[in-house]
This record gives structure tokens, C-alpha cells and sequence, in this order.
């Protein structure tokens, strides 16, 4: 669903991402981890249209830039590490900008669009936010509606950048559970970056390890979350235990 050959991304004049190869297959859940810099939002931004590139993105098997504004916003979704809410936006409203590509221009939703929305608040358990703003949810519940913006723009292929940077533990894996039940219910594509390593191994099919904007491991949890990749690539002392989900990375102090 996913490919991605010899990506480069520049900044400012600055090579954040250098000849980066990715492939993520219809249905799998892919985790892009890092240190700080490392490029993981950039090429997510990049392969989601979001910024410019140089090489080759497909989505589906079309290059991502023959693809139209609208004809994009229905193949793929992303959802940001800090999305921005116009304050004062109530839950229904946001979740509805989600049907924006099926909406002709100076048109309204449809009697389908609101329905379609209503059903991925439904699924998402916050449909009895739908008049509330935002700002009065939780992280755990905000997170949840911007999955619903997410969802209710019927794409197949969903981009999350650090979806669970901003909650506790216990809604970190409430938040990474619902994605998963999503992605089997719905047959949705994943790429996802994670700055947690032992959460990225518990629910990654398989994972890319980024460092200085090029790909230094990719395969499994149990291939890239090594001792020596960590060591090397983190400039961490961790001891890696074996998971019944996945690896867990533990940090071990210096003496």
C-alpha cells in the first residue's frame, strides 16, 4: 500500500531525510523509531503529501503526485503529533472536516456525511462528546476524536505521528489497542512513529529504525530493537527482555 524509494526531504536547506526506502503491505502496521532528528515526522509529512520530497511515493500503486488534492485526502490520513483545533470547535464539527474531500466546494455534508461520521464516533466511543469542544476532553478522549477525523475520511491508509506522545500509560495503551481493533476491522494500513520503544515492539509488525535521515535497521521488533542497535544508534545502555508481545526495552544506569 505503501512504497517509498529513495526519499529525500530538505528543510531549510538542510537534508533531514536521505535516500530513505520503506514498503508497508495492505493491512500491516508499520513503526518508524528514532532518536531526536533522526527524520521520523519529516518522512512521515512526506510519504502523507505534506511536504515536498525527491523520489518516488506510491500509495496503492500511484505515484502520490499524480494523485488530486481530494483523490489523496481519500487514499490516505494522517493525523498529527499536535493537531490544530480552532478553539471553541465542538466534537461533531471537527470529526465532520474529515469529510471535507467528498464536499463540493461552498457545498455542506450530505445527509451521508453526517451519517458516516456519526458511525465512526459510534465505533470510537465518543459519540456522546458530539457537542462538547474539545478542549474540555481528556488527552485519551482528544485523541480518540482526531482518530475520528482520521477515519471519517474513509482512507485506507492511516499515518500517525507519535499518537500517544501526550498520555499516560493507561491511555497510551488504550489508544494503540482501539488502532489495532480498527486495523483489523476496518483493513487499514498503519505507519505509524513511536517514541517509546518497548510500546513500538508490542504492537509493530514490523518496524524501520531511522538515524540521521536513513535507514539504519528494519525488520521485526525482535531484529531492530537489539542492545547493539540501541547502543549504537540511541547512545543508551539498555538491556532488551523478551516479551510475550514483543521486545522490552529496558534502561540500565552507568555506574
Amino acid at each position: 500500500m505503501i512504497r517509498a524509494r529513495d526519499l529525500r526531504v530538505r528543510l531549510d536547506g538542510n537534508l533531514i531525510v536521505d535516500g530513505v526506502d520503506l514498503d508497508v503491505a495492505s493491512g500491516e502496521w508499520v513503526m518508524v523509531i528514532g532518536p531526536n532528528g533522526a527524520g521520523k515526522s519529516t518522512a512521515l509529512r512526506a510519504i502523507g503529501g505534506l511536504l515536498p520530497f525527491t523520489g518516488v511515493v506510491e500509495l496503492d500503486g500511484r505515484p502520490i503526485d499524480t494523485l488530486h488534492r481530494r483523490e489523496r485526502a481519500k487514499t490516505i490520513a494522517t493525523v498529527n503529533q499536535t493537531p490544530t483545533v480552532p478553539p471553541g470547535m465542538r466534537v461533531l464539527d471537527y470529526a465532520l472536516l474529515g469529510r471535507t474531500p467528498y464536499i463540493p466546494p461552498l457545498g455542506r455534508e450530505s445527509a451521508a456525511d453526517l451519517a458516516a461520521v456519526e458511525e465512526v464516533l459510534e465505533s470510537l466511543d465518543v459519540a456522546r462528546f458530539a457537542g462538547r469542544r474539545l478542549e474540555t476532553l481528556s488527552g485519551g478522549e482528544r485523541q480518540r476524536v482526531f482518530l475520528a477525523r482520521a477515519l471519517a475520511q474513509g482512507a485506507g491508509i492511516l499515518l500517525l505521528d507519535e499518537p500517544t506522545s501526550a498520555l499516560d500509560i493507561g491511555h497510551q495503551q488504550e489508544v494503540l489497542e482501539l488502532i489495532d481493533r480498527l486495523r483489523a476491522e476496518r483493513g487499514l494500513t498503519v505507519l505509524a512513529t513511536m517514541h517509546d520503544l518497548s510500546v513500538a515492539g508490542e504492537y509493530a509488525e514490523r518496524m524501520v529504525l531511522l538515524a540521521e535521515g536513513v535507514v539504519a535497521a528494519a525488520g521485526t521488533a525482535r531484529e531492530v530493537l537489539t542492545e547493539e542497535n540501541l547502543a549504537k544508534h540511541y547512545r543508551v545502555r539498555v538491556r532488551v527482555i523478551d516479551g510475550e508481545h514483543g521486545p522490552l526495552v529496558v534502561p540500565v544506569r552507568h555506574r
